[in-house]
């Protein structure tokens, strides 16, 4: 039988987990599934990460065994032919409110790069917009959150 400390340690520690499990479920910050939209499968692991109080996010994973060793031969500049896995393809984000925006993202699917913002929509659900000139000309995407 567990004792009154021993008790209090076991309920600490739940209390602690679900905290962190709903804190972390709050943020942009993770890795999150990204889907192809032609097929509707998730097709990369996506990890958004903070550095110097910006957001960014790198490609961590390749679901299709053939396209492990991808590069980015439409890419221009520094990316051209690039591999695709730990590919940098959010760059520069600052916090706006409930937003990310103010960076850039690459596509390396047909190698452009587009001004962009990210939201989380729901603890599990990350919007991107991706856009030129105007947010209103653009698309969106929805990622995932990967367990």
């Amino acid at each position: 039988m567990l004792n009154m400390i021993d008790m209090k340690k076991t309920l600490f520690t739940l209390l602690f987990l679900s905290i962190s499990f709903s804190i972390n479920a709050q943020t942009i910050f993770g890795k999150w599934h990204s889907t192809n939209e032609d097929t509707g499968e998730v097709d990369s692991v996506i990890e958004v990460y903070k550095k110097d109080g910006k957001a960014f996010a790198k490609v961590v994973e390749i679901k299709n065994p053939n396209r492990k060793n991808a590069v980015c031969d439409l890419c221009k500049g520094k990316n051209k032919n690039q591999p695709i896995l730990g590919l940098n393809i959010l760059t520069g984000l600052e916090k706006d409110d409930d937003e990310w925006s103010g960076g850039k993202i690459l596509d390396p699917r047909n190698g452009k790069v587009y001004k962009c913002y990210i939201k989380l929509e729901e603890p599990n659900k990350l919007k991107i917009r991706g856009y030129i000139g105007f947010a209103l000309i653009g698309k969106t995407a929805y990622w995932t959150r990967a367990e």
